[in-house]
């Protein structure tokens, strides 16, 4: 009889990655891939905790997992992995009885063995979440196409900012050896990737906790960059404070790097940034941004910005818009701060009101808005390097694909199958988000 399975994610790139992972041990263990949970009979729940409401999620998808298993007379595998199984742990199973296993990040190897023992009635009500100091197992992943690999190449957080829980509950920062990141390089471009994306809480302070000083974050992208084949590496998310000389170089000097880099402000208020716990000034983030435009002219520069975070007054917001205004982001993701039980923020005085975060978040948007439709100019008339992603959704007689700066470009559809491949792509027009252009033939 056939066993059919289910991955549902939640949250950033690495639970994506993991989800990658879980999928392919997955399928070897015979079940077959479904986004029915209706029809599936083992449903695994990758999830996310760094906001209040990503748990809300997780359980009211729960319980339509309870139901359907209730219906099946108890006949469905449920499990549960990533930051929030990480965080609430043996509760979850006391909360949520229905759950067969809470893996933590770093355990999901053992999925085949725990669901192995499950499935034979040998166990039930697993909770296995210990060893997050612990390098997890390299397990192979499949990624769902042939465009896009990803590589954790860090696991965990050092910084502490004081709204984040990902330190809590993903464990101290461990790097993964270099040759192993660089054999899983060679490894998928052999495999036809074009897009290599390195993935860490803190992705460029890679190899600090490694013997070999050597082995930093800018050596890892110069010895990947080094494999053979056409192909560019991203990488997400960097950190200002660990933003070397040394990576700017590696950057600058080799094309196979991509131009998108997210180096996330947060805030644009020194003040603020100390209450963060971020290591950096307003005054050193605008230093840092203009010597990567000066070194790396092509980059493409985008951010992460909490509005109203405690304490923030009409003079704090005003130096993040100040900071916007300056530097020019090619685009920004701003929210409003909201409390996460567990970090230091939370019970913070001189929390902002409502009302007053969304005003400010507001005017930010149109501001960035403004910032990145003068940033998309630059592209005008410029013959660019583009990764095809498919044909677009709006309109299947456009492919769309994305710069090595992460723009999304427009052009037409000439009938090829282009899907995976780099093209030229000359841009006749710039709008905020998307530019459009026509194929370069070679």
């Amino acid at each position: 009889m056939e066993k059919r399975a289910t991955v549902i994610t939640y949250g950033c790139q690495m639970n994506v990655n993991e989800s990658a992972k879980m999928t392919q041990m997955l399928k070897k263990m015979g079940y077959e891939m479904t986004e029915d949970i209706e029809h599936s009979d083992l449903v695994f729940l990758n999830t996310c905790t760094v906001r209040e409401g990503a748990a809300t999620k997780v359980y009211g998808k729960l319980g339509d997992l309870k139901r359907i298993k209730e219906e099946k007379d108890g006949h469905m595998i449920i499990g549960v992995t990533g930051c929030l199984a990480q965080e609430v742990r043996d509760e979850f199973i006391k909360r949520t009885p229905y759950v067969d296993l809470v893996l933590g990040n770093q355990n999901i190897g053992r999925i085949p063995d725990i669901i192995e023992r499950i499935e034979k009635g040998e166990e039930t009500h697993i909770v296995m979440v210990d060893d997050e100091d612990e390098l997890p197992t390299r397990v192979d992943a499949d990624f769902g196409d042939d465009i896009v690999a990803s590589i954790s190449v860090t696991y965990g957080c050092n910084n502490y900012c004081t709204f984040c829980i990902v330190p809590y509950v993903r464990g101290m920062e461990r790097s993964v050896p270099i040759n192993e990141v660089v054999r899983d390089v060679e490894k998928y471009t052999k495999k036809g990737y074009k897009e290599i994306l390195f993935l860490g809480q803190n992705v460029n302070s890679y190899g600090s906790d490694l013997a070999d000083k050597s082995d930093n974050f800018a050596e890892l992208l110069k010895r990947s960059a080094a494999v053979e084949g056409d192909f560019w590496i991203k990488y997400v998310s960097p950190h200002p404070k660990d933003f070397s000389d040394d990576v700017i170089d590696a950057i600058a000097k080799n094309s196979k790097i991509a131009r998108m880099l997210h180096l996330p402000l947060q805030s644009g208020s020194t003040k603020i940034l100390d209450a963060m716990n971020r290591g950096y000034t307003k005054e050193e983030y605008i230093k840092l941004a203009k010597k990567i435009k000066e070194k790396i002219p092509d980059i493409g520069l985008t951010t992460d910005i909490i509005v109203g975070f405690p304490g923030e007054t009409d003079e704090d917001f005003q130096d993040t818009m100040d900071v916007v205004n300056e530097v020019g982001f090619e685009n920004a993701y701003m929210f409003m701060y909201s409390k996460r039980t567990g970090t230091p923020a939370a019970t913070m005085e001189n929390q902002v009101d409502e009302k007053v975060k969304n005003e400010r978040l507001q005017k930010l948007i149109r501001l960035q808005n403004m910032k990145a439709r003068e940033e998309s100019q630059k592209y005008l008339g410029q013959t660019i390097k583009v990764l095809v992603e498919g044909p677009s959704r709006k309109n299947p007689e456009m492919l769309t694909g994305r710069t090595s700066t992460h723009k999304v470009v427009l052009f037409k559809n000439n009938g090829k199958n282009l899907k995976g491949k780099f093209v030229n792509i000359k841009i006749n027009d710039a709008k905020t988000w998307t530019l459009y252009g026509e194929l370069v033939e070679e």
